[in-house]
């Protein structure tokens, strides 16, 4: 039988304790590093996300602004439909032609939108089709 006497029984309970705070700082030291990784991963995340955010023009605007028109003339686009467009979207310009597709008042309406973004020009194009059935076969303004 072994006797043990105070400082021994100091000596285990402390080498037990250090042994404890040692792992206790890994264990610490571990989840800071992950924490750190974790918030330097969200942050790349989200850098990556607004740089991929582009901010472009309402597209839509055009082709409403010209289905609520009452006449439409085969040409250009007409300039009050540009200048409106112009100046509801700062920057931005606007070409297209109307040209009549079908004697029934069907009308093909190709345009294109310009505008700068992050110092390059951007371009959209698209084609609407409209029918205007009081306009079959008009040339020029609709007498009554």
């Amino acid at each position: 039988m072994r006797i043990q006497t105070g400082t021994s029984r100091y000596r285990q309970a402390s080498i037990r304790w250090a042994f404890s705070l040692l792992e206790v700082m890994i264990a610490i030291a571990i989840f800071f590093t992950s924490v750190f990784v974790i918030l330097e991963l969200t942050s790349q995340h989200l850098r990556t996300a607004r740089i991929l955010q582009t901010l472009d023009v309402d597209r839509t605007s055009l082709p409403s602004l010209l289905s609520i028109t009452n006449y439409l003339e085969m040409g250009p686009l007409p300039i009050d439909v540009k200048i409106q467009y112009e100046d509801a979207h700062p920057g931005v310009t606007v070409n297209g032609f109307i040209e009549e597709v079908a004697t029934n008042g069907l009308f093909r309406i190709d345009y294109s939108i310009h505008w700068m973004s992050e110092n390059s020009m951007r371009q959209s194009r698209n084609s609407i089709l409209l029918w205007r059935p009081n306009m079959a076969g008009a040339r020029g303004p609709l007498s009554r």
